[in-house]
């Protein structure tokens, strides 16, 4: 069995840049410790796989150890490979997930992801927490992960996690944020607890972060920078319960994967 697979560099407009996703193009469900077995194989923070065609496709997403319910630079990065090399009439791509259905338009170069909007509730910095971070935030907030607010952007660029810390914590990950200086708000997100130490860019994270500067802010619209070693640029809006996150991608590979044998899934999520 062949598979095509692309690896693309997601928010992002050069070449190791952004966030690297790996994309797999099935004709039909694999088992899932096979998915899992590409995506550990793969060794990138995320794996997307894509069945579908006729400009809708399901899509699910795997970290080297887990499956997860979202994610966004993998999400464009399947956008990026439907539109480059699957449809390129499309302007629009449906992708149904464990996250409902998640919608991408494109205009030129620039994509934009249609994601459900995240709430975090404020509350105490758990002990483990502010250990992993080596300091204590200003604010911590509880929601799908924690999201913890500094004071300006050099306590985002200067942070040196105890990562083995962070593991322990009950939720899957830590966004760290503060304002900008060149844009509205920058931040850091890592995850060990689902084998991802930092991320270089984390789409769905702006998903909580958007609301959080909202609410702060008064603003609907932002520029945004994940301050990783490899960097992102993202541009959010807050729509009702909707945020749209646009950014760039560039194709870094192309190939196939060959396997022996595999295990059909009866089910599609």
């Amino acid at each position: 069995m062949r598979i095509p697979i692309y690896q693309i560099d997601a928010f992002t407009d050069r070449l190791f840049g952004g966030n690297p996703a790996a994309v797999c193009v099935l004709g039909r469900w694999l088992d899932d410790s096979a998915l899992q077995s590409i995506a550990a194989e793969n060794n990138l923070s995320e794996t997307a796989f894509l069945v579908g065609g006729n400009g809708r496709y399901s899509l699910r997403w795997f970290t080297p150890t887990v499956e997860v319910d979202l994610c966004g630079h993998a999400t464009l990065a399947a956008a990026h490979v439907v539109f480059r090399e699957m449809e390129p009439a499309l302007r629009e791509v449906i992708f149904d997930s464990r996250s409902g259905e998640l919608r991408v338009r494109r205009e030129n170069e620039l994509m934009t992801l249609d994601f459900p909007a995240s709430h975090g509730m404020i509350c105490d910095c758990p002990d483990l927490l502010a250990e992993g971070l080596g300091r204590n935030p200003l604010e911590v907030l509880r929601g799908a992960m924690y999201l913890c607010v500094f004071a300006d952007e050099e306590d985002i660029r200067s942070l040196q996690p105890d990562f083995s810390a962070l593991a322990k914590l009950d939720l899957m990950g830590v966004i760290v944020t503060a304002p900008g200086r060149s844009v509205d708000f920058v931040s850091r997100m890592f995850a060990p607890k689902v084998g991802i130490p930092e991320d270089p860019v984390t789409g769905a994270a702006h998903c909580l972060l958007t609301t959080y500067w909202a609410e702060r802010t008064g603003k609907t619209r932002f520029t945004a920078r994940q301050l990783s070693s490899r960097g992102g640029e993202l541009e959010c809006e807050l729509r009702g319960e909707r945020v749209l996150i646009s950014g760039r991608a560039v194709k870094y590979l192309q190939g196939e994967i060959l396997l022996q044998s595999f295990t059909e899934e009866s089910t599609i999520p």
